[in-house]
């Protein structure tokens, strides 16, 4: 073999190489691509999910916060529906203690009261021997229908009259018109009867009545408020 055979087979040679690396480095290239594409794809996927984690996460936190503040309108408005309803309540029951007040205006009417609660007092007591406590206002019309009122309890039960001690202590007077009694002692009228012994006592004033008759009549009152506010 010649100069010119051996030159040509490393030519050959040269070029197998040479295409042999380019089709490598081609190989390389598109492999590399791929994987650069494929990475790409699941970084802009996973970008994805975290923007709309993100973007729910926001949106319960909103949706959690409507909740909230819904829950905090409604809970106010609740508070200033009770609280108006309070304050009607309470101005029913004043309004029912100034009607109270003005029994005492008509005599004859209330004395007979008087009598008629000396006698339900007698009756709930059942004792021979009770201790009265009126007003001091009242004592001298107290004084005139205890005998008359000794005699309709001993009728009605058939028994022997009671003995009736009108007690030196006084019940409070009546509230003045014109003043906050909120926070003072006062009696509207009607009296206080107890067992010889102090042990039993039964109220009979026009206020503890009025406050029995209140609670007792209170949740058809607060059905009737709740009633007007709904229609």
């Amino acid at each position: 073999m010649n100069d010119g055979d051996v030159s040509k087979q490393i030519q050959q040679m040269v070029r197998f190489i040479r295409q042999e690396a380019e089709e490598k480095a081609n190989e390389i290239a598109v492999s590399a691509e791929e994987e650069f594409n494929i990475e790409k794809l699941q970084i802009v996927e996973a970008e994805r999910r975290k923007i709309k984690q993100e973007y729910e996460r926001k949106g319960k936190q909103v949706e959690i916060r409507k909740k909230i503040e819904y829950s905090m309108q409604l809970n106010a408005s609740r508070i200033k529906v009770l609280q108006a309803q309070e304050e009607l309540v309470t101005s029913i029951k004043e309004t029912a203690r100034k009607e109270l007040q003005r029994l005492g205006n008509d005599k004859r009417g209330y004395k007979n009261l008087v009598k008629a609660l000396v006698v339900q007092s007698l009756a709930r007591l059942r004792e021979p021997s009770v201790l009265l406590r009126c007003r001091e206002m009242d004592r001298k019309l107290v004084e005139s229908i205890i005998d008359e009122a000794k005699r309709e309890y001993a009728d009605k039960f058939n028994v022997a009259p009671p003995k009736i001690v009108i007690d030196n202590v006084s019940l409070p007077p009546p509230p003045p018109a014109d003043v906050d009694h909120a926070h003072q002692s006062y009696c509207s009228g009607g009296v206080v009867l107890a067992s010889e012994d102090g042990k039993i006592v039964f109220e009979n004033t026009l206020d503890a009545r009025l406050e029995v008759a209140f609670k007792q009549k209170l949740p058809e009152i607060r059905r009737r408020l709740v009633g007007q506010g709904g229609a």
